[in-house]
């Protein structure tokens, strides 16, 4: 019987172009709450269509209490708010899992592939993971390989789609957006929601073995702060060194250490 993990973000639903849309505080939050849900809700579609009877969605940002799961199949369970164990937006996973998939991901800190990219907190200029500025997806794909497990598909904006196709090409994805500036260029909200059911669909159909990557030997972990305080206080961390003012370093050959180091320097 197939189990399928699915971690949500926000920042790369479709039409999501401004900080205030991804925040509960703010008025414009309510309509991109419920085209995130829309998009989940489709990758689970495609996954029960598909025969799949058990899917865990990870809720991955901001409180992770973003999810309707009154509007999600009954195939679905939902693992709400922060678990605040170093596997973040893939808590839960393990190697009982068929598959991965990331939904409504977006664009790496540093990038001007989104408006509102970042990776993990607001505080953090960049993230390199042996010299490679590091996304999200980056991060949470190598937890997945870490388990031996696959990533089937990613939606999110045309930057990080570029990003997975590079580093596997047999991942699907779909690109619902494209970042220009402070702007945004967005896929029809229903065309998404349709176009992430089928190609969702079409995944699980793929050969996975084809899906997986491969985890690095070692890992050279660099993090860029925005303010320097930020870089001193963390270089306290057993392990990290204070490459510059704003710059830790961390050194490892156990990827669990590397979220280890980013729980409690980055999270």
């Amino acid at each position: 019987m197939m189990k399928l993990y699915i971690s949500a973000d926000i920042e790369g639903i479709t039409g999501v172009t401004t900080w205030s849309e991804t925040e509960k505080t703010n008025s414009d939050y309510a309509e991109f709450r419920i085209q995130m849900n829309k998009e989940v809700k489709a990758a689970c579609d495609a996954a029960v269509n598909f025969g799949v009877k058990e899917i865990l969605v990870k809720d991955g940002h901001d409180t992770a209490t973003n999810l309707d799961h009154s509007l999600l199949p009954e195939e679905a369970i939902l693992h709400r708010g922060w678990q605040e164990d170093p596997k973040c937006m893939m808590s839960s996973l393990d190697s009982s899992f068929d598959g991965v998939l990331f939904i409504g991901y977006h664009s790496r800190g540093g990038s001007v592939q989104n408006p509102i990219s970042h990776t993990l907190m607001p505080y953090i200029e960049s993230i390199k993971i042996n010299g490679i500025f590091a996304s999200e997806f980056l991060i949470n794909a190598y937890t997945a390989a870490l388990y031996n497990v696959p990533v089937l598909f990613l939606s999110g904006d045309k930057g990080l789609c570029e990003e997975v196709n590079s580093i596997n090409p047999n991942i699907l994805t779909l690109a619902v957006k494209e970042g220009i500036g402070g702007a945004t260029i967005n896929m029809h909200p229903n065309k998404a929601i349709r176009d992430i059911e089928n190609l969702v669909y079409k995944a699980l159909n793929s050969d996975f073995n084809l899906c997986k990557i491969e985890l690095p030997k070692t890992f050279d972990v660099e993090i860029c702060y925005k303010d320097f305080k930020k870089a001193y206080r963390n270089s306290f961390y057993n392990g990290a060194k204070l490459m510059n003012e704003r710059t830790i370093c961390f050194n490892t050959e156990d990827y669990y250490e590397v979220l280890r180091f980013l729980h409690f320097t980055a999270c």
